[in-house]
């Protein structure tokens, strides 16, 4: 009973360990991708200053991606040895300061991994030892990921989230005994297009009728990735959860932090944790839904 026991907790200890992992990398993502783009943008922009003048931006001088530069101390820029690399961990060892200067690191860092490790931990509790686990993980965390870039910069990448999207459309040509493994393809395609198209005409009347923009493009991409992943029929409760969580949060803000209703609010965080939600209790929500109002 005691080893049945054991077997039971390995999977998510796995899931735990794997999110520490993650995490670990997902940190780096969430600061490098943003200033890749970052330079991207100004080379693009520089390019016709460099035909007339012969002059090149200073963002060409080195390489700069997920990979190269190793990992180094922003202030010291001293490259940060693998026994200071561990997650959680070495932040605790060094007591959150840098091994060389003294600096102190972002908390930001573990409690990103935290983070990632903890909705690992309960994406397998829910989902079980399964395939259907196996492919929510990377989801679970390219969907954090893209909620810490927001919140940062208020920017949701497209070399995220249509990668995200276009390898949901991928996984519903897959299906294992007979079982489609997240869902089908015709329901995928239909999602990836009505939830581009939701946000798009919500967009779009805003603008018709303020003059302003309510919300960016990467919202919409986003919403595409989660209606390819899940299916059509999950949209509407993603949208719901995601609009009624935002609306109080803004709320809040507004009346006990004394913000302005004007205050962009970066919208996609609440429909990442609104798809994590559906993704792992979307058929018990629609279940009660039905017992209330049927």
């Amino acid at each position: 009973m005691e080893l049945l026991n054991i077997f039971s907790w390995f999977p998510l200890c796995f899931a735990g360990l794997l999110g520490l992992i993650a995490g670990s990398f997902l940190s780096v993502v969430t600061y490098r991708i943003p200033i890749m783009i970052q330079r991207t943008w100004l080379e693009q922009c520089n390019k016709p200053l460099a035909n007339d003048f012969s002059t090149k931006p200073d963002t060409a001088v080195s390489v700069f991606n997920l990979v190269t530069p190793r990992s180094h101390c922003p202030n010291c820029k001293t490259q940060i040895y693998i026994q200071h690399n561990i997650p959680i961990m070495s932040y605790i060892f060094l007591k959150g300061r840098c091994a060389q200067c003294d600096n102190s690191i972002p908390v930001r860092y573990p409690l990103t991994e935290a983070t990632t490790a903890t909705i690992s931990v309960i994406t397998v509790w829910v989902l079980g030892p399964t395939w259907e686990a196996v492919v929510a993980l990377p989801l679970t965390w390219t969907l954090l990921s893209l909620s810490v870039i927001d919140i940062d910069k208020q920017l949701l990448p497209d070399r995220i989230t249509l990668p995200l999207m276009w390898a949901g459309l991928l996984l519903s040509l897959i299906s294992i005994d007979g079982r489609e493994l997240i869902t089908e393809t015709e329901s995928s395609l239909i999602g990836a297009a009505a939830g581009y198209l939701s946000l798009w005409s919500i967009y779009k009347l805003f603008k018709l009728l303020t003059g302003k923009e309510g919300m960016g493009y990467g919202d919409f991409k986003l919403l595409a990735a989660l209606g390819a992943w899940l299916g059509w029929q999950y949209l509407p409760m993603i949208l719901f959860i995601s609009a009624s969580v935002g609306a109080f949060v803004g709320l809040m803000g507004v009346l006990l932090l004394n913000r302005s209703k004007h205050t962009a609010i970066p919208f996609g965080p609440y429909l990442a944790g609104a798809g994590w939600i559906t993704l792992l209790w979307g058929d018990e929500l629609m279940y009660q839904y039905g017992l209330i109002f049927n």
